[in-house]
């Protein structure tokens, strides 16, 4: 295997929207160098300023020609972008020897290059935020045990389910909160959404359709399949003498939310691409988020195993965590679990290549531990 490039001690952090979060001011105190690129120099000072970081990370106005310019090898490029701009950053990295971090899927994109960048000695983090990112820890955490519970080689059968929602901490009659752009959460939602139920592979065209009832806690939620479930059974290393009855990761939402979106939901069926850009500016403007307003996130991992010989096992883990005054609750799921991949790059941990958030179960129970001492705790129960 390639050694990876010794980290330079800078780090590159792009992008300061609604989930950048205290997890840029810890970086600030474990890297050497920050730099905060924003849309204009004078938006990334204020964005340093409203953290308490300024003197902290040096300011910059962004663009790709102007960061690549300043990449030197064994720096960090933290995106805080909308991952189509991904690849792009990617690319500039692997030619400067730079390593990469971001909280999205892995795209295709990336995907592409992530050779060239392993052949570089070059990291390549993602999938390390909340949802993906946090539900992965949780995931692996909770397989392994299993396993150590039931063996891997017992034949049995499984239910799988991880929801996750940034909701409002106070209800409100739109039972939603916009914790990023309304037209990401819209095309999400007329993204088809591929899942196992019933033993069998499922395919929800319209995924609020497969809306259902989910009990957290003695709370009652809505839940939803999104995106591809199922490529996950094998990334979480479920044993293959162990079969899916049910296998879903999904959203969550307030109760009541498929009834107050119901006339959104019209649009989503009839619209075209210009409608439903309007309509997510139509949202934003009806629906704004105001700094008086306080999130809630809720990530909500199950397991539950039964062996062929009556044998059981299963185990949950919670994360119910508000915002305050300082961030959002979303903003600190996100860019703290994000910065610790960073440190985990920094202190040389982390292989060259592809990584998504802590990809053992070992590793995973690693980053909780350091997760919950940053104040993003959460629970754990085991039965069996």
């Amino acid at each position: 295997m390639t050694d990876p490039v010794p980290a330079s001690g800078t780090v590159h952090w792009v992008g300061a929207g609604l989930s950048t979060g205290s997890g840029l001011a810890a970086l600030c105190a474990d890297a050497e160098r920050v730099r905060l690129w924003h849309r204009t120099e004078e938006r990334a000072a204020e964005a340093l300023e409203q953290r308490g970081l300024t003197g902290r990370a040096q300011p910059r106005a962004y663009t790709l020609a102007a960061l690549t310019a300043e990449l030197a090898p064994g720096d960090v490029v933290v995106s805080m972008l909308p991952a189509p701009e991904h690849a792009g950053l990617l690319a500039a990295c692997v030619e400067r020897r730079a390593h990469f971090a971001c909280s999205s899927y892995v795209s295709d994109a990336v995907l592409e290059q992530v050779r060239q960048a392993e052949a570089a000695g070059v990291v390549v983090l993602t999938e390390a935020g909340l949802d993906p990112g946090i539900d992965h820890l949780f995931a692996h955490d909770l397989v392994d045990r299993a396993r150590e519970a039931i063996g891997d080689d017992t034949a049995a059968s499984y239910e799988l389910t991880s929801y996750c929602g940034g909701i409002p901490a106070v209800p409100n009659d739109f039972r939603y909160r916009f914790s990023w752009a309304p037209l990401g959460v819209l095309n999400a939602l007329r993204s088809p959404a591929r899942y196992i139920d019933g033993g069998a592979e499922t395919v929800a065209e319209r995924p609020w359709e497969a809306t259902r009832a989910h009990v957290v806690d003695g709370e009652t939620f809505e839940v939803y399949p999104n995106r591809d479930s199922v490529p996950f059974v094998a990334q979480y290393g479920l044993p293959s003498a162990w079969k899916p009855s049910r296998f879903v990761r999904g959203t969550l939402r307030l109760d009541g939310w498929l009834r107050a979106w119901d006339a959104v939901f019209e649009e989503l069926r009839a619209g075209d691409d210009a409608r439903i850009a309007a309509l997510a500016r139509e949202l934003a403007d009806t629906y704004p988020t105001t700094d008086a307003d306080r999130d809630r996130v809720v990530l909500a991992v199950s397991l539950a195993v039964r062996g062929a010989g009556g044998t059981t096992w299963s185990g949950r883990c919670l994360l119910d965590l508000e915002g305050d005054a300082q961030e959002s609750a979303m903003a600190r799921c996100v860019s703290r679990t994000l910065a610790l991949g960073v440190r985990h790059i920094l202190d040389g941990s982390l292989p060259p290549g592809l990584s998504r958030a802590a990809e053992t179960a070992a590793r995973s129970r690693e980053w909780l531990d350091e997760l919950a001492r940053e104040g993003v705790r959460f629970t754990r129960t085991v039965d069996g």
